[in-house]
């Protein structure tokens, strides 16, 4: 049976992020891919010109309609848009046994905000305690902390603690936005600190780079890889990606990773 993976997210028209590069990670590393839409925005590779809700309870019937008869061996969360919202993706989630991979999307690459203030607190009070691993950025975590962005690897290592005190089984802390050439994420878990060292990549096109990390994940914990290994395997895929990226010359801002890199060679 081919493993079976949920994202339950927003929607990218261009292509680049949200569901769409969600379910093009899946595909890409074998995984069949399901998706629950959170939000609509309008959008492109230059920014985002608006974004319009579903609502809560046909949000959560979307997964409940997938849960009813689809094994969904991981999930994948994505942007949440309200406080709304995240309750009832909770809710909908309540009892499964799949891990869950927590992405605490909260504002696009363009800058334009992609979760209400208000909702801040229903992802971190009901969406971390359910998650397998959160893998926010640095201001992501500093957010869902409410203290200043961590400005070097001290730092990242305490507010991954805090942010494990939160309820996530594991922390995935992105370092890309860290000054220098190295791009270091910091893998709490299990009472481990495991540092994952890269080089930044050198492109401008890094759109979805967040939501596919976190959807190469669930993927790979789909799969059945631990969560180091699933970690450190989501890593490589998406350097690759990145080493790609400025081959597509997909829109003209800041264009987005190749999700099928190894397949062009």
């Amino acid at each position: 049976m081919i493993p079976t993976a949920l994202s339950v997210a927003g929607s990218d028209p261009s292509g680049g992020a949200g569901i769409q590069a969600d379910l093009k990670t899946f595909a890409a590393l074998g995984v069949y891919g399901m998706a629950a839409l959170t939000a609509l925005t309008a959008q492109n590779t230059r920014g985002v010109g608006g974004v319009e809700t579903v609502s809560p309870g046909f949000v959560a019937h979307q997964i409940r309609a997938v849960r009813e008869d689809v094994r969904v061996d991981a999930v994948k969360l994505g942007m949440m848009a309200t406080a709304e919202i995240a309750e009832a993706v909770a809710g909908a989630l309540e009892g499964i046994a799949a891990p869950v991979v927590l992405d605490p999307v909260m504002v696009a690459k363009g800058g334009a905000p992609l979760l209400a203030d208000a909702a801040v607190a229903a992802v971190r009070d009901r969406l971390l305690p359910i998650a397998a691993a959160v893998t926010p950025n640095l201001p992501e975590a500093a957010r869902l902390l409410e203290v200043a962005p961590a400005g070097d690897r001290a730092g990242m290592e305490a507010q991954a603690r805090a942010l494990l005190a939160l309820g996530p089984r594991a922390v995935l802390l992105k370092g890309g936005h860290l000054e220098g050439a190295e791009s270091p994420d910091l893998l709490a878990a299990e009472g481990r600190m495991v540092w994952l060292e890269g080089a930044r990549a050198p492109t401008r096109n890094t759109h979805g780079t967040g939501c596919t990390l976190s959807s190469a994940l669930a993927a790979h914990l789909a799969r059945g890889l631990a969560t180091e290994d699933a970690a450190r395997a989501s890593k490589r895929w998406l350097e690759g990606a990145l080493r790609a990226a400025d081959a597509l010359g997909v829109g003209g801002g800041v264009g987005p990773v190749d999700h099928l890199w190894e397949r062009r060679g």
